[in-house]
């Protein structure tokens, strides 16, 4: 690099910069990236929506992993673009930083903001083709890796107006897989369909022998997406608080409704985008919340003289939508999802302070369920904060017992320290004699572990095991959550595979979720996968983990080699442990990760919360794909 000189310097232009750091602008070149394409063009049809131009869209994924997004509003402009003397649809899908969202006049507010959309899309695509019904007549463009390959051609007459997007993401940009997930797609459609009331989001995936078509269309918006969020959950208010409101140009919308369980589920959105990392309209809602509670408890002799909520008092068991649309959204934080805008956090404060006051006024006996609920809450907390003093301690030996339970790894540094959390004293004593205690760590857990969704945190603090398990992993819980104080970046839930091992196993997912969410955001959280056979044959000897793998293996084998089914993990000696379950180069850990916080929340309601018909409906529906009932 001795010659470092102006010819040195690259000048990128139009879409290179795009094909040459694809990252840059759609976040990965994985999975995450790949769906990314999809929602720039869904995104660019949900704003014509918003502008009240559209009310249909349509998702749908062909053969070959081509995906079509269909809208039925305005149709992208063909006429010639003044500066580029070329027609404005291609002016759009070929140059960054184009769009009809920085006038402020075609779009009163927008998802996307920043014009890169649609053309980031084109310029990762193998091919890209646009449809556009507008002005009596059927227009098409194709492109190939962002480069024109056809002019803007009228293709025939249209009595409609819209737009059709086909593309083929490009293979050669998306190495690791170019295969759509349909799950993925089909929760973010019908979230946007409750987030945008009255519009309807049609998705199909016709890539199957049997194509499948889901359509979504809520004209309740966000009461009948807080409704779908609380069903299978008892309700304390009957019905759902409800309001909108514009202030200054920024629109608002606010649903909530308490359940009697003990999580809070409060999600946000600035212009249909989540807001992960919260923000100024989450700071505001807190705010308000808190405020009027302690304010319609404190004039309605709820609350003694000088008694008063907490915030989270006021959230235990809340499922709440904060939805705002802005028409000039600044987005901050690490991965650019919490909203930044000062003026939101006044405005939303203001809107529902009224609202739920108002609500509270016309609702006495939800209010005072509400009211009820909180007290409840604020009297576990204060009996909680006892208990919560025994997980603080300054090492987690110094619980009297506790140095007995814990078989501790030598090596201080989290990075390379694992945890694995296992069932029993017999599969405990197992795992301490076979593992590697440099770097692993044997916490044994007697018995089922508390299921936390159906008990409040005064009472899990005081539950040995689950105490035994905040203390090895040094992090606390909850509000006061730490992941740098983690002790280990390898936490492995270790259980038999069996029934009973699969319940263990559900209760301890539940308290992570619950608790300690964070642990598995940062993908510290495994599953252990030991093997459900020892197949030995003379001298040979191997382990199978599925039923599958078993008959594959036998048909290989051939003869009548000896079958030993494992029921737990206590059958193994120490040594098998470790070449099967424990060592790291032969053992299969299943990470466990979040896709959907909502999915999770529903799943684990039903699973493990206090409703029984949820729960009955679905082992009806899935009871023909268990299997290993008895074993």
């Amino acid at each position: 690099m001795s010659n470092y000189d102006a010819s040195n310097i690259q000048i990128l232009e139009g879409l290179e910069a795009v094909r040459k750091r694809p990252g840059m602008y759609i976040g990965s070149t994985g999975s995450r990236g790949l769906h990314h394409l999809v929602w720039e063009i869904v995104d660019n049809s949900i704003d014509e929506a918003l502008g009240g131009y559209a009310t249909n869209i349509k998702l749908e994924l062909l053969k070959d992993e081509v995906v079509r997004v269909t809208d039925d509003g305005r149709g992208i402009p063909v006429d010639l673009h003044p500066k580029t003397n070329r027609p404005a649809v291609e002016t759009i899908l070929t140059s960054l930083h184009s769009g009809g969202k920085f006038d402020g006049k075609s779009y009163k507010v927008s998802g996307g903001l920043h014009g890169v959309g649609a053309s980031v899309v084109n310029a990762l695509s193998e091919w890209f083709v646009v449809e556009i019904h507008r002005d009596n007549k059927r227009y098409e463009q194709r492109f190939e890796r962002g480069v024109p390959m056809t002019d803007v051609t009228v293709i025939g007459e249209s009595v409609h107006t819209g737009t059709i997007v086909t593309f083929k993401s490009d293979h050669l940009v998306f190495t690791e897989t170019i295969v759509y997930e349909f799950e993925i797609l089909r929760n973010r459609i019908q979230q946007l369909a409750f987030l945008n009331k009255g519009i309807k989001i049609t998705i199909s995936d016709q890539r199957g022998e049997n194509p499948v078509e889901y359509s979504y269309h809520y004209e309740g918006g966000i009461v009948e997406y807080v409704g779908f969020l609380n069903s299978g959950k008892g309700k304390v208010n009957h019905d759902v608080l409800y309001t909108e409101k514009e202030v200054d140009g920024v629109t608002l919308e606010i649903a909530l409704q308490y359940n009697d369980s003990y999580a809070t589920n409060l999600y946000s959105f600035a212009n249909n985008i989540p807001t992960h990392e919260g923000g100024m309209h989450e700071d505001g809602f807190k705010m308000a919340l808190t405020r009027i509670l302690n304010k319609y408890a404190s004039e309605n002799g709820f609350l003694k003289k000088d008694d008063s909520f907490l915030g989270e008092d006021t959230r235990e068991g809340l499922t709440a939508i904060i939805s705002v649309k802005h028409p000039n959204p600044q987005f901050e934080g690490q991965t650019k999802t919490k909203l930044g805008n000062p003026e939101v956090r006044q405005i939303t404060s203001q809107i529902v302070g009224e609202g739920l006051e108002r609500y509270l006024l016309e609702n006495p006996n939800d209010a005072k369920m509400i009211i009820e609920k909180s007290l409840m809450a604020s009297r576990a907390r204060i009996a909680a904060k006892k208990a919560r003093e025994a997980t603080r301690r300054k090492s987690p030996l110094d619980a009297l017992g506790f140095a007995s339970k814990l078989a501790d790894c030598r090596s201080k540094d989290p990075a390379v320290s694992e945890i694995y959390i296992v069932e029993g004293d017999s599969a405990g004593g197992s795992a301490k004699q076979g593992r590697e205690s440099e770097y692993q760590a044997i916490l044994p857990l007697r018995g089922k572990v508390l299921n936390v969704e159906k008990a409040r945190l005064d009472k899990i603090l005081n539950n040995k095991e689950i105490l035994s398990l905040i203390q090895a992993l040094g992090t606390g819980i909850g509000d006061e959550f730490e992941a740098e104080k983690s002790r280990y970046h390898k936490v492995v839930i270790m259980t038999d595979a069996d029934i009973d091992g699969a319940h263990i196993r559900t209760l301890l997912l539940t308290f992570f979720f619950r608790y300690m969410k964070p642990l598995i955001d940062l993908g510290y959280v495994f599953i252990a996968q030991p093997p459900l056979y020892k197949v030995q044959a003379g001298k040979r000897v191997e382990y199978v983990y599925t039923d599958e793998a078993l008959q594959k293996l036998l048909a290989e084998m051939g003869g009548r080699p000896g079958i030993q089914r494992y029921k737990g993990l206590g059958e193994m000696n120490p040594e098998q442990l470790w070449d099967t379950t424990m060592d790291p180069e032969n053992r299969t850990l299943l990470q466990v990760s979040l896709k959907d916080a909502m999915d999770a929340d529903q799943v684990f309601s039903m699973l493990m919360g206090e409703e029984v018909e949820p729960r009955k409906a679905f082992i009806q529906e899935n009871a023909i794909y268990a299997s290993n009932i008895d074993a």
